[in-house]
């Protein structure tokens, strides 16, 4: 049997024990990690390596180089993307027969591919946020001058950001990454990929039974089309406005924020007459509230998670006055007073069910509800008590998804009506309705 050739990021030497002599349909059940995975063209399988999992897919020598160094290219951009791990080529039987390369990427935790959120009846308006975050990735891909070719959400994957999703590039085989910016025809081309694909999927899986009632396969795939455009003409439309109202500069830019996007240029012009003025953000980068997280905190988490987790921390400025006080500083003792106390609160064997931001994130709607119910401020502990019991004990585990039936079916009859829970779509309901 000849030696293998290995391009690697990281030096792994467990990666040597992995059966590369077996074709991945082969592979001994002990070296396979039983998370879902989408639909692919290429044989794909997870597999357990040291204290992370990994996916490995099987493809031609050219094509392995080819991804592995684009997506390299996007986590650059800092586009949402899998991180590329390895390239193994040169395999063989142990009869010497040639088999296929491998492009290894790290599994992405705490993330799902549309099929194993939609097989679980997720509901039509969850349908249309896993559209809604296809179609900002395809944005962002698009302004870094990427060209994916095969935009579908089986080459998606999704994970929860605060009532929304947010999704990363998996598949980049198909992409181009031009210096020059995509031309219109591009842009359009990509698009209608996308439009076609989704209604495809979507059919697919409504004509299989694994949809909810109510998914609309052609209003759904159209949605991408909508959505797109409008997030397109927000991030570089031009905007004209006559010179006294340059306030709607500051509205421009505030807007992007809210969208989750820095500017780090605008284009602005006058007319000659100086009567009214022009504005194009030149470059927009998305992350606003990330990276105001990030450097208040340390925590690195999803945009809209990070703007929850902003909010909450403004305000906890405003019920813990500090004249004077740094933003730094206040942040730091939120982190030590709010935020760490609830993660910390977490039982261990209930830890991996969701990340820490969106844990914290449904304890505060959690918080809300209870709220409301009882016509009172609910202390903040008590709310993590309940939902810890009432809702987490009751989820899946979507750091290591392996079932297939839905989070709610095996809740207990002697938990009584009125009990809050949060439904697959993020929404806090009465357990009861929903089985």
């Amino acid at each position: 049997m000849s030696s293998l050739d290995i391009t690697a990021a990281t030096v792994e030497p467990a990666m040597l024990d992995l059966p590369w002599h077996l074709p991945l349909e082969d592979w001994p059940k002990e070296n396979i990690a039983a998370l879902p995975k989408g639909l692919s063209r290429h044989t794909v399988r997870f597999a357990h390596l040291n204290d992370h999992v990994i996916a490995i897919k099987e493809t031609l020598p050219e094509l392995a180089k080819r991804e592995y160094d684009m997506l390299k290219l996007l986590l650059k951009l800092d586009v949402p993307c899998v991180e590329p791990f390895a390239i193994i080529n040169n395999r063989e039987t142990t009869d010497g027969e040639p088999l296929l390369s491998v492009l290894i990427t790290r599994h992405l935790k705490f993330s799902l591919p549309y099929r194993a959120m939609w097989s679980q009846g997720l509901r039509p308006d969850t349908a249309t946020r896993l559209v809604d975050a296809l179609a900002l990735l395809l944005v962002r891909l698009h302004i870094a001058g990427f060209f994916w070719g095969d935009v579908s959400l089986s080459n998606t994957l999704f994970r929860r950001d605060a009532g929304a999703f947010a999704a990363y590039l998996v598949d980049a085989e198909t992409g181009h990454l031009y210096d020059s910016g995509l031309s219109n025809g591009q842009r359009e081309n990509d698009l209608e990929i996308a439009r076609i694909n989704i209604a495809g999927e979507l059919m697919d899986l409504i004509a299989s039974g694994h949809a909810a009632p109510g998914v609309d396969a052609l209003a759904t795939s159209e949605r991408i089309v909508a959505k797109y455009r409008e997030l397109w003409e927000a991030l570089t439309g031009v905007e004209t406005f006559k010179s006294d109202d340059r306030w709607k500069i500051n509205r421009r830019v505030s807007k992007l924020n809210e969208l989750g996007f820095d500017i780090e240029e605008l284009a602005i012009k006058t007319d000659s007459e100086g009567s009214t003025v022009k504005i194009q953000p030149k470059v927009v980068d998305a992350g606003h509230h990330q990276r105001r997280l990030i450097r208040l905190t340390g925590l690195d988490v999803e945009e809209n998670q990070a703007r929850r987790l902003l909010n909450d921390l403004d305000q906890y400025r405003i019920d813990h006055p500090r004249p004077g006080a740094d933003e730094e500083v206040l942040a730091h003792e939120w982190l030590s007073n709010a935020f760490e106390p609830v993660i910390t609160s977490i039982p261990k064997e209930l830890a991996g069910k969701l990340e820490p931001a969106e844990i914290y994130h449904q304890v505060l709607e959690h918080r809300w509800y209870m709220s409301e119910k009882e016509s009172k401020d609910v202390p903040l502990q008590d709310a993590v008590s309940s939902y810890v019991e009432n809702v987490l004990r009751y989820r899946r585990e979507e750091e290591s998804y392996l079932g297939t039936s839905t989070e709610l079916i095996t809740l207990p009859d002697a938990i009584p009506r009125g009990t809050i829970v949060v439904a697959e779509d993020d929404e806090e309901v009465d357990w009861r309705d929903l089985v």
